[in-house]
């Protein structure tokens, strides 16, 4: 007698502080994610409204909205809305609750978040709102915004490397495992290249020239690092303590010998 049951997806959420934050930083694993089956969700917690040099707050939020959309729509993912402004992500408790509350909807077994090394406190921000919202998705007491029902299967995290691979001191953040993300090159371009506003941005407030170009250094400086591939991204896996498993690893599960770790 057949059961016809079948295995769920996994659920990867990508969640990062900035529009673009993913493509740079880790759109090479979530693809690779993605082609094993399962199913991603990519959500930008601040809508970006800092990013512009000449549009109103109504247009580049507009702008930078339909660009991450847009984005999302080529990783075959869900896009998720945001919840605040740049410069204004900030680990208190009606924070925690409104991103609690999209994580218990999301139902996340993997989720790729930045590092809590970073260049600015948007990024580390948002590393601590996400590991802590995962660490409360099943305490009967932590009330969300809106409220949403408990959920407490296993959650195993992975931290991206920071922006410039180097931490808010200028050292050099080292992963624990690296993903292979040479093949994933050209779609990796596709999804930053939606980002119009956000290039022509840097291009004027930091002088981030060759935007695209920027994206593919970093991913051989981490690829030379791996020691084994010609482009790729890093990760150090989280604790599992109040999340999942000790020996839970999915992404070296799932991904195979394009993972490795050192």
């Amino acid at each position: 007698m057949s059961t016809n049951q079948t295995t769920p997806k996994p659920v990867v959420l990508a969640a990062v502080a900035h529009p673009d934050d993913i493509e740079f930083m880790m759109a090479g694993t979530l693809l690779r994610l993605k082609d094993t089956g399962a199913e991603i969700h990519l959500w930008n917690l601040a809508n970006g409204h800092c990013g512009t040099a000449h549009l109103s707050r109504e247009e580049i939020i507009n702008a930078r909205a339909a660009e991450a959309v847009a984005s999302a729509k080529l990783a075959g993912g869900i896009s998720h809305p945001p919840l605040f402004d740049d410069l204004a992500i900030f680990f208190d408790n009606p924070s925690l609750q409104r991103v609690a509350a999209v994580v218990r909807d999301i139902k996340p077994t993997i989720v790729l978040t930045q590092s809590p090394q970073d260049y600015m406190e948007d990024h580390q921000n948002t590393a601590r709102l996400i590991v802590t919202a995962c660490f409360a998705r099943g305490m009967l007491n932590f009330v969300t915004n809106p409220q949403r029902p408990l959920w407490n299967e296993p959650i195993t995290l992975y931290h991206a490397l920071p922006h410039g691979l180097r931490d808010q001191f200028g050292r050099p953040v080292i992963p624990d495992m690296y993903v292979d993300t040479t093949a994933m090159l050209e779609r990796k371009k596709a999804m930053l290249a939606c980002h119009v506003s956000q290039k022509q941005w840097l291009d004027e407030s930091q002088g981030m020239d060759a935007y695209l170009e920027e994206m593919e250094r970093m991913g051989v400086e981490v690829g030379e690092m791996s020691g084994r591939f010609a482009l790729a991204e890093g990760w150090l896996r989280h604790s599992s303590l109040g999340f999942c498993g000790a020996a839970d690893n999915p992404l070296q599960d799932m991904l195979g010998e394009a993972c490795i770790t050192r």
